[in-house]
């Protein structure tokens, strides 16, 4: 699998951008993607997931940016969605999708980066104050 991110930009606070991550392969609907964003100087950290599940998929979204961000996917584009609303300064990151061919674990497998298999290039976001 093969992921390209792209949307990034500059926003002012309080802004919007929707971030998509387009991946490559025939068997996309089969992977859990996420979302994970590092700042400068610090660690990369998880954002958001989409899990498939027997009866869909499920989300789970890092504390920092609930109710603010929604991910989501179309597998008929092969592409997941970062919807970021009401940017914050802190918001500022390079954003990378990742995807894992692990389907059925629990929330705090999703969070961790060593879980996943393939990672996009990233995308740069800036929120300015």
């Amino acid at each position: 699998v093969q992921l390209v991110e792209s949307g990034g930009g500059l926003v002012q606070t309080g802004g919007s951008l929707r971030l998509s991550c387009a991946a490559s392969g025939r068997t996309f609907n089969r992977y859990s993607i996420s979302w994970f964003r590092q700042a400068p100087g610090k660690e990369r950290e998880f954002v958001a997931a989409s899990r498939d599940t027997w009866s869909g998929y499920s989300t789970y979204y890092a504390d920092s940016v609930k109710g603010r961000f929604t991910i989501s996917r179309d597998n008929t584009k092969n592409t997941v969605y970062l919807q970021m609303n009401s940017l914050k300064p802190e918001d500022t990151a390079v954003y990378y999708c990742a995807a894992t061919s692990t389907r059925y674990a629990g929330s705090a497998y999703y969070r961790e980066l060593g879980k996943y298999d393939y990672w996009g290039q990233g995308t740069q976001v800036t929120v300015s104050s």
